[in-house]
């Protein structure tokens, strides 16, 4: 009796044990599905929110790849040829996630050179910040912006409130500028120090959306063509698609791509720069990102460490070279500001110059931009 109980009782465990180490590894193979799918959905080429937003947390995708891929290992069974089919597809998506993110790392190539003679004259300092339309606390933000003494300020989310509290701040220093204060988290305000020439104020695609276009005049007589921007994000409670945001996009590559002028465009893109819309805008304009070689340089969301990206970005034609870059502190706004210095150094240009679009890249910005047409 004593014997019979025994070997019930370590079945019993046994059976607890397997079922246990099954549970455990279905909640594994359940994590790996989950990477693998969100992998896969933002290749599917179609603008939904639901689809787009997965392009954003991609540095986050990719360190849960790796840790869904390591922690499986935990049950692997070297005889299932199921199990090594699954790892498979996790190293699949896991070098796939990679590559993506890789140009923004500093052990890639660099995208835009380093400056080279570095005149004074020549040279262009930029600040941008997406303030935060409901953010009260504006010393934070002139503070901030004062201590980089840039050429060139751009704040987005600019409501009436915030163009007379920067205006009042910077208006005396700042010479040029062009405001366009809105109630809608899409106003916008431009200082320079700088001669600002042919400026005009565009609703590219939305008629609440607003940029600024115009030419700068820099110190050593040369214009530069400038494109402000602040177009809006695929989320439900702003824009149920891409749509609107993309063709902005394209609008401005494809102005930037026959541009006979030095280009810069700057901004709030709503977008990271390995999507595959900021992907096509660079393809199209052949703007530079001195994002790629340096760093991510992750501009939101600052009031959340574990879910970072950069939204602001500045893209440049191959005139450019690389001065410096760097992330502001906080200022009470959900984005960091952004600081960049950048030298215009035509001489050799050739060495940074992208490729040429091709026919297929073209008709894509001309088909996202008929896209927006056909939707208003």
């Amino acid at each position: 009796m004593g014997e019979f109980y025994y070997l019930r009782t370590t079945s019993t465990t046994r059976i607890r044990i397997v079922h246990r180490t099954m549970t455990l590894k279905n909640f594994l193979k359940g994590l790996g599905i989950l990477a693998i799918l969100l992998t896969l959905i933002p290749l599917v080429a179609m603008n939904f929110w639901w689809i787009r937003m997965f392009d954003f947390p991609h540095l986050q995708l990719t360190c849960f790849t790796l840790i869904t891929l390591l922690v499986y290992f935990i049950r692997f069974d070297v005889k299932s040829k199921g199990d090594y089919f699954f790892s498979l597809a996790l190293v699949a998506c896991f070098i796939f996630q990679l590559l993506k993110i890789w140009p923004y790392t500093p052990l890639a190539p660099l995208e835009l050179l380093d400056a080279q003679t570095a005149k004074v004259e020549s040279r262009l300092r930029i600040f941008t910040s997406n303030v935060k339309q409901k953010n009260k606390d504006w010393g934070k933000v002139v503070s901030e912006a004062r201590k980089y003494d840039a050429d060139l300020l751009l704040f987005t989310e600019t409501d009436q409130w915030w163009a007379n509290k920067l205006q009042s701040a910077f208006s005396g220093a700042y010479t040029y500028h062009e405001s366009i204060p809105l109630d809608n988290t899409y106003g916008m305000i431009l200082f320079s120090r700088y001669p600002l020439q042919n400026a005009s104020k565009q609703y590219m695609v939305d008629d609440s959306i607003p940029s600024i276009h115009g030419q700068l005049k820099i110190p050593d007589g040369n214009l530069i063509q400038l494109h402000a921007i602040h177009p809006t994000p695929p989320m439900p409670q702003e824009n149920p698609k891409s749509t609107a945001r993309d063709a902005e996009l394209m609008k401005v590559a494809l102005q930037s791509k026959e541009s006979s002028l030095p280009v810069v465009v700057l901004g709030d893109f709503n977008d990271v720069a390995w999507s595959q819309s900021t992907q096509l805008f660079q393809q199209v304009s052949g703007l530079l990102d001195m994002r790629k070689g340096r760093g991510f340089y992750n501009t939101y969301n600052a009031e959340n460490f574990l879910m970072r990206w950069p939204l602001d970005h500045l893209f440049i034609s191959d005139d450019f070279r690389f001065g410096t870059m760097r992330r502001g502190e906080k200022v009470g706004s959900d984005h960091y500001p952004f600081f960049a210095e950048i030298y215009l150094e035509p001489t050799g240009s050739e060495k940074q110059r992208k490729e040429p679009p091709t026919e297929h890249q073209l008709k894509q910005a001309r088909d996202e931009i008929k896209k927006a047409r056909n939707n208003k």
